[in-house]
């Protein structure tokens, strides 16, 4: 059996908040005799910009997660027929803003949202996120999401990949030297976890480019090769997912079996937690998302 997943990522610049106009013809345009339930992923905040390149004051950008936006997400998602992550977006909460991604459905429906854990601080200001987000696309098969500065923390990913996510999608707004580095650690993610993972930045002015596709070994499959506006495709099968975790990376390593009932816990006092022999390999995709 085979689980493809058509990808089209959008290495865009980014755009006024209320620039939804635009932004549905910048879809459509991407997505046209493209294949139909293809998952569409903008970069961070692609929808947050007062000026070409110059990020929008958070309060002034910021409205509730059902607003208008929301509605016009949820209709060209339905319309198109796709999974659209269209980036992420500033979210007002009452006195709160938060840095947060949405997910739609091609049947037009908010399936999750994703609060950004962690801020790039003390350069964001957006109130941090406290979940964790692993979202169920209906007969394809489970996606977890992050934002940008959360792939420099492991727990993250890991956690996604505990609860079932099979492909981890990372948005980002990078415009700044250490995109070398998040290449990197978004390998490291996706090999540490044996899952895919999608790491979309934002074009330039917004961003210096670098989007990829990983796949469960670490390879990665697809990349863009400038800085500039482009669309990277691929169809990845999430089946790999369970084939790795079953035959173990270069047919050799098989981390969710490490640990075993009976083997000792290892208590980690970092976290006030550990890691429980009982509990470790329950990261099954068939079972569906943990929580």
């Amino acid at each position: 059996m085979a689980r493809p997943l058509p990808l089209i990522l959008a290495q865009a610049p980014g755009r006024p908040a209320d620039d939804l106009a635009g932004f549905t013809a910048d879809v459509e345009r991407r997505v046209k005799l493209r294949a139909t339930g293809a998952l569409v992923v903008y970069p961070e905040l692609h929808l947050g910009e007062s000026a070409p390149g110059v990020p929008a004051d958070p309060g002034q950008a910021a409205e509730p997660l059902d607003g208008k936006r929301d509605a016009v997400f949820a209709e060209l998602a339905g319309d198109l027929g796709i999974w659209l992550v269209p980036g992420s977006v500033y979210e007002r909460d009452g006195d709160r803003v938060h840095n947060t991604a949405p997910v739609y459905s091609p049947r037009g429906e908010r399936l999750a949202a994703y609060r950004k854990i962690c801020p790039w601080r003390p350069y964001e200001t957006t109130t941090p996120g406290n979940r964790f987000e692993v979202v169920d696309l209906a007969g394809v098969g489970h996606i977890g999401l992050s934002i940008c500065y959360d792939t420099w923390f492991p727990e993250i990913s890991r956690h996604l990949a505990w609860m079932g996510a099979e492909l981890i999608v990372n948005v980002v707004r990078t415009p700044t030297s250490d995109r070398a580095q998040e290449v990197v650690l978004n390998r490291a993610n996706a090999i540490a976890n044996q899952v895919f993972v999608v790491s979309v930045n934002s074009a330039a002015p917004s961003g210096i480019g670098r989007s990829l596709v990983i796949d469960p070994q670490g390879t990665v499959r697809a990349e863009t090769v400038d800085v500039g506006d482009s669309t990277l495709t691929d169809v990845i099968d999430l089946d790999e997912v369970s084939n790795v975790r079953r035959y173990g990376t270069a047919g050799l390593n098989r981390i969710w079996d490490q640990f075993r009932p009976g083997d000792p816990a290892l208590e980690l006092p970092l976290y006030g937690g550990r890691i429980d022999p009982a509990t470790w390999n329950a990261a099954r995709t068939t079972e569906g998302p943990r929580r």
